[in-house]
């Protein structure tokens, strides 16, 4: 295989970093659970922005109407990633999103982590980022990041920011600074809908181990330069952006900036249930587009809070595939 990862891409060992849970949910599955209470399923298709897809989003979480139902959601999600290649995954999920509708927070958490792990082998593994809405005030913040500092070292391993990014990251950096404290990373969504300023708010406030998507950084020269010098990953989802209308197609997508200029980056699907592809996908169609994707799945692992035993294996797998990643 060549550097590049030609011939098999998608079967490359990776992480897959940027993947939110009910967005990545069967659709079969979200359709038995429509029909089983008698209601709409929910639309999967169509969207031409983030609004018309927070909507959707938000009515097929809500389909989800048990513990049970919640933890096979997760069963499936972890059992389709190691069908993609995926070695290791981390979860965006939001507990306080269901309202006490299914009981504490507590228990949806555990059965999110529950179904996350039953297809694991010895050598793979999945986690869980707690995910603050900016949109939702710095309140519900602090109670999800007391449930993250309690799951600390027990599934969950980071801290995530998500939403409309209009509301500025500055309120919820004293949440980051405790959530480090506990161990965990800061992997805030950010240059998404905004420009570089979001993604500097992310470094500097929030000192975020990763961004999701941070594609807007292209605008800004220096701050290429020190995403490129640092070496913080970008948790990138080129056909969510795709899709959503934040990028024009595969060939004029940031990514290309990106590789280009240095900086690490990760594929990921973001809500593949939503957006028709998964992460294998993902890097068949990067690797058409002549994107290192080795490199990209060896930075996947190295930024991912896989442990030893999961990223040590995946990487010399990677070395043995292809000429080191640089």
């Amino acid at each position: 295989m060549s550097a590049n990862g030609d011939g098999g891409s998608e079967r490359l060992p990776k992480a897959h970093l940027h993947l939110h849970l009910e967005g990545a949910a069967r659709p079969a599955t979200l359709v038995e659970y429509a029909r089983r209470r008698d209601v709409p399923a929910a639309s999967l298709e169509g969207f031409t922005d983030l609004a018309a897809f927070v909507v959707a989003y938000e009515t097929a979480r809500d389909l989800i109407g048990s513990l049970d139902e919640l933890q096979r959601v997760a069963r499936e999600v972890a059992e389709d990633a190691l069908e993609q290649g995926c070695v290791w995954i981390e979860v965006h999920f939001a507990p306080f999103s269901y309202g006490g509708r299914l009981g504490r927070e507590e228990a949806l958490l555990e059965a999110v982590l529950a179904g996350l792990a039953e297809p694991q082998g010895d050598a793979t593994g999945a986690a869980v980022v707690l995910a603050v809405n900016r949109a939702h005030g710095t309140d519900l913040g602090r109670r999800t990041l007391v449930l993250a500092e309690r799951y600390a070292g027990r599934g969950v391993v980071g801290l995530g920011l998500v939403g409309d990014e209009r509301h500025p990251a500055r309120p919820y950096a004293p949440l980051f600074a405790r959530a480090r404290e506990a161990g965990l990373l800061a992997v805030p969504h950010a240059g998404e809908t905004q420009g570089p300023h979001a993604v500097l708010e992310a470094l500097q406030l929030l000192r975020a181990d990763r961004i999701g998507h941070g594609i807007t950084a292209t605008r800004d020269p220096g701050l290429l330069e020190q995403l490129a010098d640092t070496q913080r990953c970008l948790d990138v989802c080129p056909t969510s952006n795709l899709r959503l209308g934040v990028a024009e197609d595969w060939s004029a997508h940031p990514i290309h900036r990106l590789v280009a200029a240095g900086v690490a980056v990760s594929l990921n699907s973001d809500d593949p249930t939503f957006f028709g592809s998964d992460v294998a996908q993902e890097y068949a169609t990067a690797a058409a587009h002549g994107l290192p994707v080795a490199a990209i799945a060896a930075h996947s692992l190295r930024h991912s809070a896989a442990p030893d035993h999961v990223r040590g294996p995946a990487l010399r797998a990677l070395a043995s595939q292809t000429t080191p990643a640089t």
